[in-house]
């Protein structure tokens, strides 16, 4: 069943310019499951409403909402500004969920690249009291993640071979922690690095990558989605064939249908 979707726009999550969102909400009566999403682009460019109909509004036509969050950017907001933004608007929509008809008991977040990033460091730092930025943590939790071809080892996602220096631009991970060698290791880089924090405590995951992917290698995914299975915490990989960073099989019907359903099943479960 496809369901009409109405979409509310530049909702306030909090205080900054940036803290903005936009509710993608099937027209259903009642209270309808909600997942947050988070937009890609290296923490340094893009926008909530990226994708918004061939993604954002196909997957609320299956009966879950989606609340797109903007977020702040490097190099002006450094690690870990936006993991406290993307905790504030889960607290945000849990506190305001019951007047926008959203169901908060439950929560999902959902994002793509660096939003994937984000998304899985939200799934990962549920029990981190020290990085809710300033909000509550109980409100902050999160109970299942979407991650779609994020990064989850920064250091290894760091990484360049020689001539991979002079050819390649360089890696994300320099500006979003303002270090300039994130390869080397150390504590900061991981602490950010969601792989590093499985614990087994974590909410079930589905992970989706493309097996073309060749800013973010897949072998990122791999060892997120082993080291929650090793841990005892659920975890579901998916492998794209064929598909690259941000390709548009990632939007095609059947795999926005999969990923409604896995989100539906995880929301409703209780």
């Amino acid at each position: 069943m496809s369901y009409r979707v109405t979409t509310t726009s530049d909702l306030s999550y909090g205080e900054h310019p940036l803290h903005k969102l936009d509710l993608y909400r099937p027209d259903i009566p009642g209270e309808v499951p909600v997942v947050l999403y988070l937009h890609g682009g290296g923490w340094q460019v893009g926008d909530k409403t990226a994708d918004s109909k061939e993604r954002l509004e196909r997957l609320a036509s299956h009966g879950v909402a989606v609340a797109s969050a903007n977020y702040r950017l490097v190099p002006d907001h450094r690690y870990p500004a936006q993991v406290h933004d993307a905790k504030r608007a889960v607290a945000w929509l849990r506190e305001r969920g019951s007047a926008l008809g959203l169901a908060t008991e439950l929560v999902g977040v959902w994002g793509a690249s660096a939003g994937g990033y984000l998304a899985t460091m939200l799934g990962v730092t549920n029990d981190d009291a020290e990085l809710v930025g300033g909000v509550d943590p109980a409100r902050a939790r999160v109970d299942v993640v979407v991650d779609w071809f994020g990064q989850s080892d920064l250091q290894s996602n760091s990484q360049r071979s020689w001539l991979e220096k002079e050819v390649l631009a360089p890696p994300f991970e320099k500006q979003f922690l303002d270090l300039e060698d994130p390869s080397a290791g150390g504590e900061l880089v991981a602490a950010a690095s969601p792989r590093r924090r499985v614990t087994g405590n974590e909410p079930p995951f589905l992970i989706v990558h493309g097996d073309r992917d060749r800013i973010t290698p897949i072998h990122e995914s791999a060892t997120l989605h082993e080291a929650l299975v090793r841990a005892g915490a659920q975890s579901t990989f998916v492998t794209l064939g064929g598909a690259g960073h941000e390709s548009h099989t990632f939007d095609r019907p059947d795999h926005i249908a999969m990923t409604a359903a896995f989100l539906l099943q995880h929301l409703t479960a209780r």
